[in-house]
């Protein structure tokens, strides 16, 4: 009888395992959706909530059951490590870590961005105040020059002017740059950077990523010379007496991770999941 009662067991822990295992794929049947998201004031989150429908009338809508990231990195680490997670990130930023989902049956590609066919792009800008130094206007003009957006292409961004002249060094340029915003706009800024400092000994370029909100803050405030961010200006920002000049073209993917089933979203599936209207991948099948 003892062997019987423990045989049983043994069948019952067989398949309750099973099921679990069955369960863990993301886009299962019995598999919860989590949702993560950027924090306030980053510029990736701003554009887009309201490319995707998710905010509406000024008001964010995004599910208060989001898991919250500080980063770009994190989003990506977090979506990695865990088979059930969506997520987006700035285009440039993809790795094999993560899987891009097609958009209304369009793939996240610079081309397609271009061509305006990917619905979510949004645009990379720099914002400058009153008090822009000579040495901070002249780096604007190497990101704007034929070298500076011949880098943006190579780090896999979409450049404004493909039509750009080639930069002229000038003679004595030295000081101090500090760079404040956006975590998606940094990463490509500090290889321009790096570019730049290479034909100036006497120039330093301090970039702080702090996200889009807080690095325009710092423009007004004056505690930075160029702020990064990866939405445009809003009017009230522009009223403080900012100034927008838009570097590069960015798309924003959608990523899922590398074990989800899910090739394909619309925006309206993709609003319905960061609102919270749809909680579990069953009903996206």
């Amino acid at each position: 009888m003892k062997k019987l009662i423990t045989l049983a067991l043994t069948i019952v822990m067989v398949f309750s395992l099973a099921a679990c295992g069955a369960g863990g794929e993301g886009g299962d049947a019995a598999s919860p959706i989590s949702v993560i998201s950027r924090e306030d004031g980053s510029g990736t989150r701003s554009a887009f909530v309201e490319l995707m429908g998710v905010m509406v009338d000024d008001v964010d809508n995004t599910t208060v059951n989001a898991e919250i990231s500080q980063s770009t990195s994190v989003v990506v680490t977090t979506v990695a490590g865990n088979e059930n997670a969506i997520g987006y990130i700035s285009m440039g930023a993809m790795s094999d870590e993560v899987k891009a989902v097609k958009v209304d049956g369009v793939e996240a590609t610079t081309d397609n961005v271009k061509a305006g066919n990917y619905a979510v792009s949004r645009p990379f800008v720099v914002a400058t105040n009153d008090q822009l130094t000579e040495l901070a206007a002249d780096f604007i003009d190497y990101i704007m020059s034929a070298d500076g957006q011949a880098i943006i292409a190579e780090e896999g961004y979409i450049t404004i002017d493909d039509a750009a002249a080639a930069y002229e060094v000038k003679d004595g340029l030295e000081g101090k740059i500090v760079l404040a915003g956006s975590t998606s706009v940094a990463p490509v800024m500090q290889v321009i950077a790096d570019s730049y400092k290479a034909l100036y000994e006497g120039v330093e370029i301090e970039i702080q990523q702090t996200g889009s909100g807080a690095g325009i803050t710092s423009t007004i405030e004056k505690a930075c010379d160029i702020g990064m961010s990866s939405r445009a200006l809003k009017d009230e920002e522009v009223a403080q007496g900012l100034t927008e000049t838009t570097i590069a073209m960015d798309g924003i993917a959608v990523i899922v991770n590398n074990n989800n089933a899910i090739e394909d979203l619309t925006s309206e599936q993709i609003r319905q999941i960061f609102t919270g209207e749809v909680t579990d991948w069953a009903a996206l099948q």
